[in-house]
């Protein structure tokens, strides 16, 4: 039986250090982990080719690689890698900064993924510190990534993970909370699709479908809150009863202008309503330049 109450600590890739963090992002349940939906996403899951890529954005590229991974220590504790491709259309240098542990992960002649920042200069075109994947592999690339609010010791990669976690927890097991006949009528997607996709969407048209289903959600519930609290207020409280005698007309008789005919129906509601015991609430809008 699913528990959305579970403390967070128990979900898999949480231990003692990273609850602590996770308390600070407000998430301490199951259902406080599902519910922390991304502030952004970043789409590495359209690729361009080298001789495309423009000077400062952010881009995907899938190159062969040319040499193997050189490391350049340039002081104590800081070294350059360094790391050439290439596709059909050009040649692009890839730089990381201390990732000497990667010498002997690329090799020559295998493709591989890149999303990084693009450095393009008259000389080479470089990428900046780029996330990887080998061929046929998107852990890091190919797909559309939720970017979270976060804390400085809690990284995107982490949440990331431990969200992907309690949502492999939830997703299929989540109880329906609309009636069928909303979610055909609207064209609602289903609850358990609904979490996934805000988290992981596999394109951005199911992105805005999951959206528009969790605020739908949102919506509703707030609007059916406010009309409970005025039933409640209707029933349990009762109003000035104005006698029926007294006629507004006779002060409307005495303007110096004709009212329009929206403007005596609503003084006709109005005064309905004063003479009834339920409480009235009422917001009269004017026209700019009214008294």
């Amino acid at each position: 039986m699913l528990d959305l109450l579970k403390d967070v600590k128990y979900i898999k890739g949480v231990g003692p250090n990273r609850v602590k963090l996770l308390n600070k992002l407000n998430i301490f349940t199951l259902e406080d982990l599902i519910t922390y939906f991304p502030r952004d996403y970043e789409d590495r899951s359209n690729p361009k080719q080298i001789a495309e890529v423009v000077d400062g954005e952010e881009t995907l590229i899938e190159a062969v690689a040319m040499s193997r991974l050189s490391e350049t220590k340039i002081r104590a504790n800081m070294s350059i890698c360094k790391l050439t491709v290439r596709d059909e259309t050009g040649i692009l240098v890839i730089t990381w900064f201390n990732m000497g542990y990667l010498k002997n992960y690329f090799k020559i002649g295998q493709k591989y993924s890149f999303f990084g920042k693009i450095k393009r200069t008259p000389r080479q075109i470089e990428m900046i510190s780029p996330v990887f994947d080998e061929e046929n592999s998107d852990k890091n690339t190919g797909k559309i990534i939720p970017i979270y609010p976060s804390t400085y010791n809690l990284s995107q990669n982490t949440l990331r993970k431990i969200i992907e976690n309690g949502i492999t927890e939830v997703v299929g097991n989540l109880d329906e909370t609309l009636p069928e006949y909303i979610l055909k009528k609207y064209n609602l997607m289903e609850i358990n699709e609904a979490i996934k996709e805000i988290h992981f969407p596999e394109s951005f048209e199911k992105y805005n479908k999951a959206k528009l289903r969790l605020s739908f959600e949102e919506l509703l519930i707030m609007q059916l809150a406010l009309l409970n609290l005025k039933n409640k207020y209707n029933i349990e409280t009762d109003g000035i009863e104005f006698s029926k005698d007294i006629k507004m007309s006779e002060i409307i008789n005495t303007l110096p202008y004709k009212l329009t005919k929206a403007q005596e129906n609503v003084l006709e509601e109005i005064e309905n309503d004063m003479e009834n015991v339920k409480p009235m609430n009422r917001l009269l809008q004017g026209d700019v330049g009214s008294r």
